[in-house]
């Protein structure tokens, strides 16, 4: 899998609302990392705001995969209009989520559009757009003597400790930048004459 080294967005979850002849659109858009994520907000949404006409959204992940929908909508007059706004921002790892309730006027399929776009591009507007890198988990096993020197270099690097256990030697669990992993590996066999050996994990997180 092919993911870019660093994403665009966002930090927390915010909410914008249209009026639009008498329909009201809420968008809200939410962090999100896995398909499992969005049913859960997209279940939420629908369980709070069941009585609203239509709840429309799009997402996208850093591996490429995205969706958008309609919702019941005219097509093309909701899904893609909202993914365009993300789009626009150039963001990744996001849903916008946008009810709709009904005011009894037809906006005809140009406004409707036109009135979904901007409440997801309102949303995001508010929103505070933030730049993630990929890192990856990793175990680094080190003996005793380098494990000052390890601390040292992992610092520098802007690597993240997880998890450290002492035993006969010293395990630490940690989040590494994947631009850095090699070099790191690198500099641990050099300080330590191969004592201290850095492990990949498949985990890949953007933080």
């Amino acid at each position: 899998m092919n993911l870019p080294f660093q994403i665009k967005t966002i930090d927390e979850f915010k909410v914008a609302t249209l009026v639009e002849k008498k329909s009201t659109f809420m968008a809200r858009v939410y962090p999100v990392d896995s398909e499992e994520t969005v049913k859960e907000k997209l279940s939420a949404i629908k369980k709070k705001y069941y009585d609203a006409s239509h709840h429309c959204f799009a997402y996208k992940f850093a591996d490429g995969n995205f969706r958008y929908s309609d919702a019941g909508e005219p097509s093309g007059s909701a899904g893609i209009r909202i993914f365009n706004a993300i789009e626009h921002f150039d963001l990744i790892n996001v849903i916008i989520i946008v009810t709709r309730y009904y005011g009894g006027v037809k906006l005809g399929v140009g406004p409707l559009g036109k009135a979904y776009y901007l409440a997801a591009y309102e949303v995001l507007k508010k929103s505070s757009i933030i730049s993630k890198q990929l890192f990856q988990k990793c175990i680094i096993n080190s003996d005793f003597e380098n494990i000052s020197s390890v601390h040292r270099i992992l610092a520098k690097k802007n690597s993240k400790i997880l998890e450290s256990n002492y035993e006969e030697d010293v395990k630490l669990i940690c989040l590494i930048n994947i631009e850095e992993i090699d070099e790191i590996a690198k500099l641990l066999r050099e300080i330590s004459k191969s004592k201290a050996i850095i492990n990949p994990l498949t985990e890949l997180i953007y933080c």
